[in-house]
């Protein structure tokens, strides 16, 4: 009995968290808006209300831009959904949506913070691969005329977006690894059942570079628009709609500022915060063996032979 009534204590509490972060995210947006015209970088708009860092202002500016009204939208890789890219979206526009991640009980998780009333969110609890990726959207029912696809599992997203479709969706949103650096083609082998910290304990060797990012999305018919402040998630929009976007675009063979990430959260041995920061974090990872794609697709290697590190 006591459980119960924590739990239900519990989940009132979240959903009171959830519509004032709602209140002032939308307070936010509505000022911010004035001046989305003068806007010359992605940085501008940052602005964190339910997503990681400062995506939900960013996906703001560019709904905005695409003058998106209801945006419909699928996310792989929400966790239980509290801190998401798509939440805000949901939440504020009662959206139609897809969210997918392989957690246990995810739409009981999913629930206690989010009104699932408010819109038509579908919830897959489902992991995936490059052999299951296109059923598992194919479940949504959301690939016509989609607004918004995001992806973050943390380890084989290059090889996932080599299997979607061109021009999935206006807007796509996708992590990268800021510690392969801003020059080199890089992602994780295509392993079933990828897991970050099996890979290495220390969490620090997984996803894709940012060039091989910008690399397998041109060729699915996107443009690199910019990052987050905190230089791990890239925005792309759909060549189809990139004229709406009045941004001084970045240039691709300079991407230096989009990997000046100064997260600190590897890990040591023991799981515990080791705090390595700048060169200390790939060196950490020196011996773990990645794909070079200007290389091979099908041979890996060592990443302290393509870095040259002693």
């Amino acid at each position: 009995m006591k459980n119960l009534i924590k739990n239900f204590f519990r989940n009132l509490i979240a959903k009171e968290n959830t519509k004032n972060q709602l209140q002032i995210g939308s307070s936010h947006f509505s000022l911010a808006r004035q001046n989305y015209k003068k806007y010359e970088n992605l940085h501008e708009a940052d602005y964190k209300v339910f997503s990681q860092t400062g995506e939900d202002g960013i996906i703001d500016y560019l709904i905005y831009s695409l003058k998106i009204k209801k945006p419909s939208f699928i996310e792989i890789g929400v966790g239980d959904y509290h801190e998401s890219n798509t939440k805000y979206l949901f939440e504020r526009y009662s959206s139609r949506g897809a969210i997918i991640d392989m957690i246990d009980n995810l739409e009981k998780k999913v629930s206690k913070s989010t009104n699932l009333w408010k819109g038509d969110l579908k919830i897959i609890q489902s992991s995936v691969s490059t052999e299951n990726i296109n059923d598992v959207l194919e479940k949504t029912k959301l690939l016509k005329d989609l607004d918004l696809f995001s992806l973050d599992i943390d380890g084989i997203d290059y090889w996932i977006i080599e299997k979607i479709p061109e021009n999935i969706s206006k807007i796509f949103v996708a992590e990268y690894n800021p510690n392969f650096g801003y020059n080199k083609k890089i992602t994780v082998p295509n392993i079933k059942k990828f897991n970050r910290t099996n890979y290495h304990y220390s969490n620090l060797c997984y996803g894709m570079s940012l060039p091989a990012l910008v690399h397998i999305m041109k060729k699915k018919n996107f443009t690199f628009v910019g990052s987050n402040i905190a230089c791990h998630n890239a925005f792309f929009i759909s060549n189809n709609y990139i004229s709406n976007i009045s941004l001084k675009l970045p240039e691709e063979n300079n991407l230096k500022e989009y990997v000046e990430n100064n997260f600190r959260e590897s890990r040591a041995k023991n799981y515990k915060l080791s705090f390595l920061s700048g060169e200390d974090k790939l060196k950490m990872i020196s011996n773990c063996e990645v794909i070079d794609l200007s290389v091979s697709k099908d041979k890996s290697d060592l990443i302290k032979n393509i870095f040259k590190i002693n």
